[in-house]
């Protein structure tokens, strides 16, 4: 009603002013070229009421609003038509400035796909830049620093800075005095330059004056050896000569102390730096070192298929030499510790041993196979350290053997060690002593070229230089291995020795410049290894190789280079020889792997290509879960399949005793009382000897015959036949652990003794059930009876007529026995069970007289099969009786002829049955499931620590490409 009242009132509002009514500058925002007009509008009063939509609400009325028309409202309408445009114009805005943004992080996060991880090359950044945030406080460092006005302040005045430059371009202007002065100072700067401070300078200045003093040797030589007339002349040259080289050693051997100077000094920053990396004051992930992976890789490939020869292509030192000629001093100087056993004379080293060496913080040694760390730096840990070695080499040794093959692989870090891998192998012999294997010598020649034969094996040839030359085995050995000399480094020991003992000290200088030998080799060297004391530390070692060396006539003459001398020299060569095979066999080794690998594949995805690439270990845990999981599934079967498996083996087990030595001796009996006594002595007897100890074999096998049939049941399609003989022989011998509960049997005794004494039937069904469990078993013995029987007389006459088979003559025999026999039931159907002995005599001459002579035995034998076929015929006659007779068992039997203590004795026995499977039950599913299981992941254990079992169990085509691809 309001609504329309106010849209038929005069005084209504219009929504739409027509254009030509609106105000200048309304006009102007909706048409900018419409053109000006007045506008003018009548006064307006307007009536306002609000509603709500809410009907129970009372509706709330407003007073009239008085609205003044006039140049004031036209204003406020343009100010609203003004602010509304604005408004959209802030949502234009806005809505540029997201797409903006989202369209500038899309191009930011394109950029930073396309720059490149520079994750790995934070290698290259010092150390200390890391550390830099944990010693230095930014933040206190940002406070301490002065505002931007004070920095203002302390910069220079540019202006008077212009100025300067100006005047010092007019003061080095050409030709000036500052040029000149300027040119002279350069020049002075440039041949200072050379001299630099400190003790590398030193050094460069000691190499460039040990060549000019070689330089000047040579030229000296030169002319001395032209020859001249004047005989003064030659003398004045000789000493020339003689002093020249004398300057010349004594500028060697002072850069030789000032190099070992900073060695030293090198050494001890560098042990400083790895022991803070050993603290863990870098947080950083430690990688190991190229040398420990390089040998690991060495280790790997020395228990690879020989078939691939792969062990021998990467390099190694191999140090080889005659039966005390010193290789063991040598390693020893090289790793800076005593760590081999010592011997006089003896064979000591009787296997290779692989020796790793490394730089670490500490000195310390450690083997392959063992986590214990021997600290080098203390007597006690040498000793023990030689003494393991020992022992490891004589326990590698196989009786009736003096030498092993089997390497012992040994890593030694230290601070300044040379980065290499040594095997030091067993002395060379040319005779075979007392006490050795007849085969030593061919076994060590054996050792010794398997080794070298590695074309990128660097030999390190030791020659005993106090013995003659003419006595090197080891020499013709190596240039056969290596005829060229490319790999080959020859080492003379106990040069001291020698120079005290050799006439000629020329000899010494043959044999380090290879002229001696017929053999090459990259480098010759000159060592002292000491003083032949097997208690002299490595300190004084060195100690005294440095003074014989200083002291030695052979580098004052000469005849040795200063860098052909001292284990230290030595270990330098060998490392960069070392290193430089690794680089340049490494690569072609991994591409020959990479080819073989790939060869491998290819036959895999030909053979199987919807399998997986699984070695003998990745099976073997494969094939161990399906075994743990086919354990598990014995929990799930069900209680009423344990109880029925049970019980009808059981029953199997002791169905014949219960039948032959408790039912029919109880059924000759005359009366109920005697045929229930009966039933219960053997009863008891049965059940105190021999019944438990059945149910615990019945109930062991079964459990048996359901694991077996779990573990060897095949699942269709993704049964894997290559599992088969393992799971068989973890199943054999998880039965072979398993014992049964020995505690089972006295408390199944009672159980069952006390289900025995039971003779109550409660109701007609279990009545019922007892007739037909006997029907049952007694139907049973008599086809089996019947059977015998049958086996006895021969085939019938209908069998004869259709098959053409005829009976033997003791057939005959038995057949006429039997007819004799059965005349004898039917005369006397109360018979006993036993023929008395003038039955049997009857029964013989009644056959005597129709010509058929029978033994006595034979006649007994037959009348035991007949009387229980006809016994078991009586037996089920009477249980059809039965059916109605248990009105007659609940009266006792009281006023009835019809007695069925038989269908009892079945229900006590039934029962029996029943309530054994169920305990039996029980006792798989709470104990033995679980001991089984545990038994089963003991062997499983087991069997993964022993390789050797593994390879046995899982065998064949597939196994073995998968190993060589793993490898």
């Amino acid at each position: 009603v309001i609504c329309r009242s106010l849209a038929n009132s005069s005084y209504g509002i219009k929504r739409k002013s027509p254009l030509q009514n609106l105000h200048l500058v309304s006009r102007s925002i909706h048409h900018p070229y419409y053109p000006s007009s007045k506008f003018q509008r009548p006064p307006l009063r307007i009536s306002v009421q609000l509603f709500s939509s809410l009907n129970r609400l009372p509706l709330r009325k407003t007073k009239l609003l008085n609205v003044k028309y006039g140049y004031q409202f036209h204003r406020n309408f343009w100010l609203a038509r003004l602010a509304s445009r604005l408004l959209k114009l802030r949502y234009l805005i806005l809505g540029s400035a997201v797409g903006g943004g989202y369209t500038v992080k899309k191009t930011y996060d394109q950029w930073k796909d396309m720059m490149p991880d520079l994750d790995e090359y934070k290698w290259i950044v010092p150390d200390f830049i890391w550390e830099l945030d944990e010693h230095i406080d930014f933040e206190k460092l940002i406070k301490a620093l002065p505002d931007v006005d004070d920095l203002a302040k302390l910069l220079p005045d540019f202006d008077k800075i212009g100025e300067s430059f100006t005047s010092l371009k007019g003061f080095f202007s050409p030709g000036s005095p500052g040029e000149t002065a300027f040119r002279a100072t350069d020049q002075g700067y440039d041949n200072d330059k050379q001299y630099k401070k400190g003790l590398l300078g030193e050094l460069i200045l000691l190499q460039q004056q040990i060549q000019q003093h070689e330089e000047e040797a040579r030229r000296a030589a030169g002319q001395y050896n032209m020859g001249s007339s004047q005989q003064k002349r030659k003398v004045s040259d000789k000493e020339k000569i003689d002093q020249l080289q004398e300057e010349l050693l004594r500028t060697q051997l002072k850069y030789q102390r000032m190099l070992e100077r900073l060695e030293k000094e090198n050494k001890e920053l560098r042990k400083l730096v790895l022991q803070r990396d050993d603290k863990g004051i870098h947080q950083r992930k430690l990688k190991k070192s190229l040398i420990d992976m390089y040998s690991e890789v060495l280790d790997i490939l020395s228990d690879y298929d020989a078939s691939y020869n792969t062990q021998d292509h990467l390099p190694r030192v191999v140090v080889v030499g005659d039966q005390s000629a010193g290789k063991t001093s040598v390693l020893e100087m090289i790793a800076q510790a005593r760590i081999f056993p010592r011997g006089s004379g003896e064979m000591m080293t009787r296997s290779p041993v692989k020796v790793t060496l490394s730089e670490g913080p500490h000195h310390v040694a450690l083997f392959k196979d063992s986590s214990r760390e021997f600290d080098l730096t203390k007597e006690e840990d040498l000793a023990a350290l030689r003494n393991e070695i020992e022992i490891r080499m004589r326990n590698s040794v196989k009786e009736g053997c003096t030498v092993s093959t089997e390497t012992i692989s040994l890593s030694v870090k230290g601070p300044g060690l040379q980065r290499m891998v040594l095997v030091d192998l067993p002395g060379v012999i040319s005779t075979v002593t007392s006490g050795m294997a007849p085969d030593t010598k061919e076994t060590i020649f054996s050792i010794s070229k398997a080794y070298m034969q590695n074309p990128n094996a660097i030999i390190l040839c030791i020659q005993d230089g106090s013995v003659d030359a003419e006595r090197s085995i080891v020499t013709d050995l190596v240039s056969q291995m290596d005829p060229q000399g490319k790999r080959t480094i020859f080492v003379l020991t106990k040069v001291d020795l020698a120079e005290k003992n050799v006439a000629s000290p020329n000899r010494i200088q043959q044999i380090i410049e290879g002229k001696l030998f017929p053999m090459k080799a990259l480098g010759y060297f000159a060592v002292v290894t000491g003083k032949g004391n097997s208690s002299e530390s490595i300190e004084s070692i060195k100690e005294y190789e440095e003074e014989f060396f200083q002291n030695s006539k052979l580098l004052k003459t000469c005849m040795l280079k200063a860098h052909q001398v001292t284990t230290k020299n030595l270990s330098l060569a060998v490392s960069d020889c070392f290193w430089k095979m690794v680089r340049e066999s490494v690569e072609q080794q991994a591409d020959a792997f990479k080819a073989t690998r790939f060869n491998l594949e290819t036959e895999w995805k030909n053979n199987y290509p919807r399998l997986r690439e699984l070695d003998r270990n990745e099976l073997f845990e494969k094939a161990k879960n399906e075994i743990l999981d086919e354990v598990i599934s014995l929990t799930q079967v069900t209680p009423k399949h344990w109880e029925e498996i049970l019980q009808k083996t059981l029953w199997e087990r002791v169905s014949t005793h219960v039948i032959e030595n408790i039912y029919l001796p109880a059924a000759q009996t005359m009366n109920s009382g005697t045929f229930n006594t009966t039933v219960d002595i053997k009863l008891k007897q049965w059940t105190d000897k021999q019944l438990p100890n059945k149910a615990v074999e019945v109930a062991w096998e079964t459990l048996q015959e359901e694991f077996s049939r779990f573990m060897t049941e095949q699942k269709g399609k993704e049964h894997d036949d290559i599992f088969d003989k393992l799971k068989q022989a973890v199943k054999e011998e998880s039965i072979k652990r398993h014992k049964w509960n020995e505690r089972a049997e006295d408390s199944l005794r009672v159980i069952q003794h006390n289900a025995l004494e039971d003779r109550s039937i409660s109701d007609k069904q279990q009545w019922d059930a007892a007739i037909h469990f006997m029907e049952e078993t007694l139907q049973s013995r008599l086809k089996d009876t019947e059977s015998v029987i049958e086996d006895m007389v021969g085939p019938d006459w209908k069998k004869r007529w259709l098959y053409w088979i005829g009976r033997t003559k003791e057939q005959n025999i038995r057949n006429e026995t039997k007819n004799e026999l059965e005349k004898l039931i039917k005369c006397n159907e109360e018979h006993a069970a036993y023929l008395a002995n003038d039955e049997v005599t009857t029964v013989r001459k009644n056959l005597e007289a129709r010509g058929i002579t029978v033994d006595p035995c034979l006649i007994k034998d037959t009348w035991h099969q007949i009387y229980r076929r006809y016994f078991l015929k009586t037996a089920l006659n009477h249980c059809n009786l039965c059916r109605r007779g248990f009105y007659y068992y609940q009266r006792h039997f009281v006023d009835s002829e019809l007695e069925c203590n038989d269908i009892v004795l079945f229900w006590r026995i039934q029962r029996m049955l029943a309530i054994t499977a169920n305990t039996l039950r029980q006792q798989l599913t709470n104990t033995e499931v679980r001991r089984l299981e545990k038994n089963v992941k003991e062997v499983l254990e087991d069997f993964a620590e022993d390789n050797e079992k593994k390879v046995k169990l899982l065998t064949g085509k597939r196994v073995q490409l998968a190993e060589d691809l793993s490898k």
